[in-house]
């Protein structure tokens, strides 16, 4: 990463700890042979306290710390789709200096309303692996899709429109949909949303005129618990998740290892459907709770306004032919 010289030997210190459980806990990126993809709520992404090391009393709580942390966890992947991005940019802006030349971005403009929280949804990617492949583009719902007489059919648009953006690899493509699912006030109200997006991609893979038939939906879904009925409803288009990536220890909350918020998915050609063409290897979250350390030491809940209060979710796939 760049602007290295700036950093303080304490910090140093911390990224050098952080490095090496990275290096064990995530797989390399491997030219000709893999390509990983990655999803992460980072808690309200938006400003920063202009120092090194915030105080107790400092607000924003992140700080340039916190950033180059965030920015060394992304910086293992090849392509990140980020939510809780908000309206102020600069911490996106000043991780990305960390980054370094090489890694570019694409994101939505707000999403205006309370139910949209002035958010943002983004993508950052590795521009000496992966190039953005000509398509970009928010989900809508038709009209006439709205408003049906169904309890669990969507009334209104999406609270925050999933983001599609296609990208290319080793001479492969892939749509990526990232995805904000309404929380609501309780998992009833988000089943609209989450069925309208599945039966959507459903659909939009089984067209023949799509762009690319390589789908992956990926995000913060919302979904509470395993086999619930939200995920239910969620994998019942076809849409799967593979089975490493439902266990237990790959948990989605730094505060509650039960939640099943966040997922990779994809469909696998089954009744119709569209079948991804990558293969997938292997895939997991990555708990940086013990290997992020500060001076003067953090609670769980500072952590989760520093970095965030979700683990950051990854799969990787095979560009091999």
């Amino acid at each position: 990463m760049s602007n290295q010289k700036t950093i303080p030997a304490y910090v140093k210190s911390g990224l050098d700890l952080l490095k090496e459980d990275l290096d064990t806990r995530i797989p390399p990126k491997q030219v000709d042979r893999n390509v990983m993809i990655a999803t992460w709520n980072i808690r309200a992404f938006g400003d920063y306290t202009h120092k090194w090391n915030a105080n107790k009393d400092d607000s924003p709580k992140r700080d340039l710390q916190s950033i180059i942390y965030i920015a060394e966890i992304i910086s293992r992947f090849d392509v990140v789709a980020v939510q809780e991005v908000k309206a102020n940019i600069k911490a996106l802006e000043t991780m990305m200096d960390f980054l370094g030349d090489h890694w570019s971005f694409i994101l939505t403009d707000v999403t205006k309303g309370a139910s949209g929280n002035g958010e943002r949804m983004a993508y950052l990617f590795d521009t000496r692996r992966v190039q953005l492949s000509g398509l970009a583009s928010e989900l809508v719902v038709p009209k006439e899709e709205l408003n049906k007489i169904d309890e669990n059919a969507l009334s209104e648009q999406f609270a925050r429109t999933p983001y599609a953006v296609s990208f290319k690899i080793d001479g492969k493509s892939f749509i990526l949909v990232t995805l904000h699912i309404l929380y609501g006030k309780n998992k009833k109200t988000r089943i609209p949303e989450l069925r309208a997006i599945a039966n959507w991609l459903a659909d939009w893979g089984k067209a023949s005129n799509v762009y690319d038939k390589n789908l992956i939906a990926l995000g913060d879904f919302n979904i509470e618990k395993r086999g619930d009925l939200l995920h239910e409803t969620f994998i019942s288009s076809g849409l799967h998740i593979p089975p490493d990536m439902q266990t237990a220890n790959v948990t989605r909350s730094i505060f509650d290892e039960t939640k099943f918020y966040d997922h990779i998915a994809w469909f696998m050609g089954e009744n119709g459907s569209p079948r991804l063409s990558l293969e997938y290897l292997r895939g997991g979250n990555y708990d940086f709770v013990e290997s992020i350390t500060y001076r003067g030491g953090t609670t769980k809940k500072e952590l989760s306004w520093k970095i965030s209060d979700h683990y950051p979710l990854w799969a990787e796939f095979s560009t091999r032919d």
